[in-house]
């Protein structure tokens, strides 16, 4: 499943890491279930192990700090799925529903393998709750309807919108970069060069 992979690389050590996903409500509780169980089957494991999916994060105050976020989402009346257990540096893969909106676990960027999910019934409404963020890197959106899906990316703040994939996809070719608190310019090797190219202009009136 594309949102396990998206949330869970890496241990959601990802910039562009899947965090928060809207669901339309007719197919939540499916998408959920399947989430699940893809989620559960990630092998939590040494680094060094070519089976392990989700292991440590940087270090245990990272873990530390992601599992405190947990905590406060739940304390705050949010729905622990599954994971959301600490040993040491590891926090295993954790799903959420209703999560507060101003919950850090929604507004921040927890840089762990966490992500919640949330019912929407109204695409408009789906779009306002997803640009409601301080940050615009990257977003995706799955969609049989090719007008709805550009339409949407035309309408999300954010630097990069990927149709049918998980925004955890990144090339060198592409102008890489955000909005809003993420960031100014673009990365990239003909983006780069340009960001760090002078322009001289020089008028020759004949």
């Amino acid at each position: 499943m594309r949102t396990t992979q998206g949330a869970f690389a890496n241990s959601g050590q990802v910039c562009i890491s899947v965090q928060r996903v809207y669901a339309h409500a007719s197919i939540f509780d499916t998408f959920l279930e399947q989430l699940k169980a893809s989620t559960e089957k990630l092998k939590v494991g040494h680094p060094f192990e070519e089976s392990t999916d989700v292991s440590s994060l940087i270090d245990e105050p990272a873990a530390v700090r992601v599992k405190d976020w947990i905590d406060e989402g739940v304390a705050a009346g949010a729905t622990l799925v599954t994971g959301g257990n600490r040993d040491r540096a590891t926090i295993t893969p954790t799903i959420l529903t209703g999560v507060a909106p101003r919950a850090r676990i929604s507004c921040q960027e927890v840089f762990g393998p966490v992500v919640a999910i949330y019912p929407y019934d109204k695409l408009d409404d789906a779009i306002a709750r997803v640009n409601d963020t301080p940050y615009g890197l990257q977003a995706g959106i799955f969609t049989s309807d090719l007008v709805r899906a550009f339409g949407a990316a035309r309408r999300l703040r954010f630097g990069g919108v990927l149709i049918n994939d998980i925004p955890l996809f990144r090339a060198d070719h592409m102008p890489y970069g955000g909005m809003k608190n993420s960031g100014l310019g673009r990365e990239g090797p003909r983006y780069a060069i340009e960001e760090m190219t002078e322009s001289k202009i020089i008028c020759w009136k004949v």
